[in-house]
């Protein structure tokens, strides 16, 4: 009988396998007559990159990879909790309900009252030190890309516009050697000389962190800029960045943009989907800032130090949520993550089924990354209680509200329904649902705000259909989480390329004679100039942590 090997790792032994075996053939002599040096160099070192692509971090730190799995400590915590909860509930089923309520509304009366703080928080982005071209710094920007053909010609158009000098862009097309139609369509578009195609040789695990770690051995800029297959930076947002960095201090290690999604307005899920946006990156995650917290970063347009990248290990190719992951790290380094203003439109899944495979990967990823962080949840409680505090509000709150969304709302329906309920209780749970759906409401209002989205009465009222989608997606990843802890569940691409209905797009690829709402919209103070003011709070811990090398 088959049985999950999650004590000590979250999956398959045969995952950890280093990928040697599946490096490329050294070319002969005579095949190197036909290459360039840099190819021949490339082949030649591809083997010792793949591997370190897969195992570096986890031979660096092994207490910070999600290849270590569950300690000791850990699974013994989990199955006296999960023990705990199946005797209780089979001893005291009405008890346990009751119980489960308490800690259900006590729940939602924290994220209430975090929420609100957010929406009356203003965001503060990274002041700028304007920069000439001769002084800006060489930036490589990554991108993971599979089975991304019919959107790679928009990819390169939007790449093209960045308001950046050529020679002082590294970009390079990160492609599976075997997705030959991925590589045959990024062949055939006439790259100029900035463009780098790298070709991953196969090698386990297969996943974007991995294959963002082999193209790191060659990126040469200064700075690295991450983006994803669909997306359309703002023209300027490498170079604001770039800018930033130049008045920052030691401790700024990266900065995040905000994200939003350009077909918005296709059907009522990408609306859903783009107002959950809009209050993360443009109310949360500065209210994070503004508490010294980590951010959990997206998966994209994060623009990093290069070297402080290397120092900490890259990604893990482990964690399916390698981007929240790798916020945390930074932080426990000692480094801070700022903001910057310029946004990136991405395209939001149209399908409930493509959604909640997305969901679920993300949920799974925090519950990995939850884990990983606190395997000695004392001595980080020591050595940092912000960054403990920030661990739990920012992936741990998620993950539990995604699992009490749908019960909630069926509960307080079926509450209401009953007739021999007492009004005192009913009145209760009412006061309780309203306060949750003030706090959610306050993000969502001033998140599409700040974006520019337009925001319509009818997306209000659905608003706790959608987030009761998300406990259907935690289920699944908590069973992924145990049986498949590294499948990286892709989300399709391409469906809505002649879609732009994002205030302040162009269809099919953004122009660097347009701007985007949230940088015309955005309060000048928002975005100073004056050089050496900080941004966020750094701990004395993290300063010291950061001297220790963790």
């Amino acid at each position: 009988m088959a049985h999950p090997d999650w004590l000590h790792r979250w999956g398959p032994r045969s995952l950890f396998q280093a990928g040697a075996s599946s490096a490329r053939i050294l070319p002969t002599p005579s095949e190197r007559m036909g290459l360039s040096w840099r190819d021949w160099y490339e082949q030649k070192q591809s083997a010792h990159w793949l591997d370190d692509a897969a195992h570096a971090l986890y031979r660096q730190y092994p207490e910070l990879s999600a290849r270590s799995g569950l300690t000791h400590s850990q699974a013994r915590t989990v199955l006296a909790f999960t023990a705990c909860m199946a005797l209780g509930f089979a001893l005291a089923p009405v008890g346990w309900l009751i119980g489960l309520a308490g800690f259900a509304g006590g729940l939602v009366l924290i994220l209430s009252g975090l929420r609100l703080a957010a929406a009356l928080t203003a965001p503060a982005f990274a002041p700028r030190q304007a920069l000439p071209d001769v002084a800006l710094p060489v930036v490589s920007v990554l991108v993971a890309l599979y089975r991304e053909s019919a959107i790679l010609p928009h990819l390169v158009e939007a790449l093209r516009a960045l308001n950046y000098p050529a020679d002082r862009l590294d970009i390079k097309l990160v492609i599976e050697a075997d997705d030959r139609e991925t590589l045959s369509c990024a062949h055939a578009l006439g790259l100029e000389r900035q463009f780098q195609i790298v070709e991953v040789p196969p090698g386990s695990p297969r996943t974007k962190p991995k294959a963002l770690n082999y193209a790191l051995h060659q990126a040469r800029g200064r700075l690295l800029a991450l983006y994803d297959a669909e997306d359309r930076p703002h023209p300027d947002q490498i170079r604001q960045a770039a800018e930033s960095f130049a008045a920052a201090g030691p401790d700024i290690a990266c900065l995040q943009a905000p994200l939003n999604w350009y077909n918005a307005n296709q059907n009522r899920l990408t609306r859903q989907f783009a107002l959950e946006y809009a209050a993360h990156f443009l109310t949360l995650l500065p209210f994070y800032l503004r508490m010294g917290w980590p951010l959990p970063l997206g998966g994209t347009s994060n623009i990093f130090l290069t070297r402080t990248l290397r120092e900490v290990g890259g990604w893990d190719p482990f964690n399916v949520t390698e981007d929240a992951d790798l916020g945390l790290r930074l932080a426990r380094h000692g480094y801070t993550t700022g903001l910057v203003a310029p946004p990136t439109l991405e395209e939001a899944p149209t399908r409930v089924g493509h959604w909640t495979a997305q969901r679920s990967r993300w949920i799974k990823g925090y519950a990995q990354t939850l884990l990983v962080h606190l395997r000695q949840p004392a001595r980080l409680l020591r050595r940092d209680p912000a960054l403990l505090t920030g661990l739990i509000v920012t992936l741990g709150l998620p993950v539990l509200s995604a699992l009490l969304h749908g019960p909630a709302l069926v509960g307080v329906l079926i509450w209401f329904i009953l007739p021999f309920a007492p009004w005192t209780t009913k009145a209760l749970i009412l006061g309780l649902a309203l306060a949750g759906y003030t706090g959610a409401l306050s993000i969502l209002v001033c998140g599409a705000r700040r974006a520019g989205l337009e925001l319509r009465v009818s997306d209000l009222m659905l608003s706790p259909l959608y987030w009761a989608l998300q406990t259907p997606a935690a289920v699944r990843a908590l069973w992924e989480l145990v049986w498949r802890p590294y499948y990286w569940s892709k989300t399709p691409h391409g469906h809505s390329l002649g879609v732009t209905d994002h205030p302040g797009t162009s269809p099919p690829c953004i122009s660097t004679s347009q701007r985007h709402s949230l940088a015309s919209r955005l309060p000048r103070r928002s975005l100073p100039s004056r050089p050496g003011v900080p941004v966020g709070r750094t701990t004395r811990s993290r300063v010291k942590a950061r001297s220790r090398g963790r």
